[in-house]
Parts: C-alpha cells; sequence; structure tokens
C-alpha cells in the first residue's frame, strides 16, 4: 500500500525537509520525490509518494495530522491520494466513436487501472458499443429547453455510481458552470487545437482551406469559460499540401485520441497539481 500527496504553497526554505521528516518520522519509506518551483509566482510543488507498510499514522488519519503539523504552519494546500483505491471514471460521448473506442481498449486492456460504471450520451449511436463493452449505457438527449433537467438527471447517475471524475470523449454538449462546480478539475475534455481560429462545425474542412501546416489537439480540464481550462496534454502532427479534408479529419481524429488518453492516463496516475488556470505535470 502506498500513499501520494500533491502539494503547492508559497516557496520558502526547509519545505523539502518538513514533508520528508514528516514521513521518516512515522517511519515511511519515500519511493519517489518531483518537485518544482515556479520562481514567477513564488510557488513551490511538490508530488511525493511513500510506503504505508511501516507507517505510524492510520491511513484515515494521514490528512488530519499532515494538516494540522505541515499544512496549516506553512500556508500549504494538498491533496491525498491512495494509489490502490481505483477511480471511478464516467465517459460522456455523442456520436463520434474514435476516442470511445481507445479508451475502452485501454481499459480492457487493464493498462488503465480505472473503473467505467457508466457511459452517458445524448445520442443512441454509440450503445452497442456501450453493450460490447458491458458497460451501462444512459441516453439522455439534450435541447434547450430539458438541459436543466437532464442535467439533474446526469448528475443523479454519477452521484449513485460513485463516479470520480468525468472524460468527455468528443461529448458535443456544453456542461454548465453549477454541473461543473460538483466535479472542480475532474472534467477532462479534448479538442482540436484550431480554436477559436477554426471554430464551428468543419474545422479540419476551415483548415484545410487555410493551406495549415500543422494540426493539433489540446486535453484539458473543463471550466465555465468554453475550451479555456488548465491544459493538461497537446500535441501536433504536420501535414502539407498534399493532404485532403479527409487525411485531415483522419490525422485529426488520431491525435484527438491519443492526447485525450494521455491526459486520462495523468489524471489516474495522480500526476497532476492545477494552480489558478495551469497544470503542473510531474513526469
Amino acid at each position: 500500500m502506498t500513499a501520494i500527496l500533491l502539494i503547492h504553497c508559497p516557496d520558502r526554505q526547509g519545505i523539502v525537509a518538513k514533508v520528508t521528516e514528516f514521513i521518516h518520522g512515522n517511519r515511511g519509506n519515500i519511493v519517489s520525490l518531483e518537485q518544482h518551483v515556479d520562481r514567477n509566482a513564488g510557488r513551490f510543488f511538490m508530488r511525493l509518494k511513500w510506503d504505508l507498510e511501516r507507517f505510524m499514522i492510520p491511513r484515515e488519519k494521514i490528512g488530519d495530522c499532515f494538516q494540522t503539523l505541515i499544512a496549516a504552519p506553512c500556508g500549504m494546500e494538498f491533496d491525498l491520494h491512495f494509489p490502490e483505491q481505483r477511480l471511478r471514471m464516467a465517459v460522456f460521448v455523442s456520436k463520434m466513436s474514435h476516442c470511445l473506442y481507445d479508451i475502452l481498449s485501454r481499459w480492457e486492456s487493464g493498462d488503465w487501472q480505472v473503473d467505467i460504471p457508466l457511459i452517458i450520451s445524448n445520442h443512441a449511436d454509440m450503445q452497442p458499443i456501450a453493450v460490447r463493452f458491458g458497460i451501462p449505457f444512459h441516453h439522455l438527449p439534450v435541447s434547450k429547453e430539458n438541459k436543466p433537467a437532464q442535467e439533474a438527471r446526469q448528475l443523479e447517475l454519477l452521484q449513485a455510481a460513485k463516479v470520480d471524475f468525468i472524460v468527455l470523449a468528443r461529448y458535443m454538449q456544453v456542461l454548465t458552470a453549477d454541473f461543473l462546480s460538483r466535479y472542480p478539475n475532474r472534467v477532462i475534455n479534448i479538442h482540436h487545437s484550431f480554436l477559436p481560429a477554426f471554430a464551428g462545425a468543419k474545422p479540419y474542412h476551415a483548415a484545410y482551406e487555410r493551406g495549415v501546416k500543422i494540426i493539433g489537439a489540446t486535453c484539458h480540464y473543463v471550466t465555465g469559460e468554453l475550451d479555456a481550462g488548465p491544459i493538461i496534454e497537446q500535441d501536433v502532427i504536420r501535414v502539407s499540401h498534399k493532404d485532403s479534408p479527409d487525411t485531415f479529419i483522419r490525422k485529426g481524429k488520431d491525435l484527438e485520441k491519443i492526447v485525450l488518453s494521455r491526459g486520462v492516463f495523468l489524471h489516474i496516475q495522480r500526476k497532476l497539481l492545477t494552480y489558478g488556470n495551469k497544470t503542473v505535470v510531474f513526469g
């Protein structure tokens, strides 16, 4: 059994010593430690993982003890995780299947130590895929008139399934601020990196018409400001005049599913720390 601490606080001397002494002084064995200082913000960030086999503080009391002895005196914010507890991930999808298939294949193969208790969609197109993988599928059509009621139903389903975080696998609906407030930094989205230059229904066609030389994808946490949340992962691929709108779309879809899966994996591994509108990504 292990535990992970994700920490950020004002930068000052002695922080690493205080935290590591808390672990060692209670017979914990540190197995990894990464740190970063944002000198412009004067902020210190750290991810620390340690073995709980001989740790003297009961697991259910570690957070309270750390808060009292270390976090409060240092003005520190922290998250405590126990990796052996599998996260529960809900997937939201609309009509495009490429990201959903990639997610489910990684889950089914055991690459991701995560549970997927349900898939929610505003269309019925992806139900056969959910049935094939044995995951409950909930079809909740969304319109301007029924959006509040359908979001309330979504939240009921998520709470009943004890969902920890949500992945928007090309879910083509904007979530409200009220919905997002229930899952801060726990809703992950993917979009093409043309936004806002190539917004609209056919961004790859628009990019083709402009003769762009690279196309990209961005994975980010969702906030109330559309497509402006903390960025988790990004990547690009080169294109040229030899490409067509169809090859733009094919290459874009390949990139979207890879970048989304990288971002989700980092979240599952508890390697992301959000501060302001940015993320610190630990290796």
